[in-house]
């Protein structure tokens, strides 16, 4: 006898519009009440963006490998770590503080960033300062925009940034012995964080970040190698000084303030001269290719070190 599943009548079947409508609502929140209705995990959510001319010619990683192979040492040290520990994560509700010195400090809620800054798409390498690479399709704002609704003041010369921390949602933030000294903080200088190609993203491949990617916003810089891609910021200060930044902490002879990708510096323990492209496979092809100074964007950024000693400032 052959098996006839039970037909469902239309007026059972959730049209698409409203499914997509619900997976929004669930992943934007609506504040504290659907907080304490539905966990607010990782629920890709499609987001509207605008297509522009920054793209590369490069073939896209395939979204699973940017999903999957990732550093975020918050959820742990291994690449599937952040995948696979960061469920628990709530990315929203969600606030950032802009302060400093600025005319106007500004807590922003994530429901109003999206209405204030309408996201657009940025295809842009990534380059890992593991001399692995990805070809990724962001979704985001520049930074500039941001910064402009702050209005820094004349004194203001840098832009540091600050990771949530929430050691009972980031594994990677317990016990007594901790890889990095929490939260992860980055900097840059005021003319990087307002050059067109620098942006705060919000999602990949035309919906919201996932955990692991660093939701529910965080920073692209696609010159510099990925450790200057904060994720899952907090706050964002406008200083006078150089801020300090996790990695140039921890290890000041490894990891510079910079971090401008440089075939021509080696890192201590590896060159940079190539890069593995994750997600590049075949019998006939290799996935080993030279790495080009400043990730391939010499021409739009390489005016911001004019004279500067690109060695000795890595």
């Amino acid at each position: 006898m052959t098996y006839r599943p039970p037909k469902i009548p239309a007026s059972c079947i959730t049209a698409k519009d409203a499914w997509l409508s619900r997976r929004s609502f669930i992943s934007y929140g609506a504040g504290a009440a659907v907080a304490s209705i539905v966990p607010a995990v990782a629920v890709s959510a499609p987001i509207s963006a605008a297509k522009t001319d920054y793209t590369v010619a490069d073939k896209l990683t395939p979204r699973n490998d940017v999903t999957t192979y990732n550093n975020f040492y918050e959820f742990g040290l291994d690449k599937s770590d952040p995948s696979r520990n960061s469920a628990s994560f709530k990315p929203l509700p969600w606030t950032i503080k802009v302060d400093g010195m600025v005319a106007r400090p500004t807590t922003f809620g994530f429901d109003d960033i999206m209405k204030i800054f309408p996201p657009q798409e940025r295809v842009y390498r990534m380059r890992c300062v593991e001399a692995w690479s990805m070809v990724i399709p962001w979704d985001g704002f520049p930074l500039a925009a941001l910064l402009d609704k702050v209005e820094p003041l004349g004194s203001a010369k840098y832009v540091a940034f600050e990771t949530v921390v929430r050691p009972d949602e980031m594994p990677g933030q317990k016990g007594l012995f901790q890889s990095l000294a929490w939260p992860y903080v980055e900097g840059l200088r005021l003319d990087e964080a307002r050059h067109p190609l620098t942006i705060l993203a919000v999602g990949i491949y035309g919906e919201t970040l996932p955990n692991q990617n660093g939701a529910p916003i965080r920073l692209v810089v696609p010159w510099k190698y990925g450790f200057k891609g904060i994720k899952s910021i907090v706050r964002i200060s406008l200083t006078e000084k150089q801020p300090s930044n996790t990695w140039n902490t921890t290890a000041p002879n490894e990891y510079g303030f910079y971090a401008n990708v440089n075939p021509n510096v080696p890192h201590p323990r590896w060159s940079q001269a190539t890069e593995r492209r994750i997600g590049n496979s075949g019998f006939f092809s290799s996935n080993r290719i030279p790495t080009e100074i400043f990730n391939g964007y010499g021409e739009e950024v390489a005016s911001l070190y004019s004279g500067m000693d690109l060695k000795a400032n890595f």
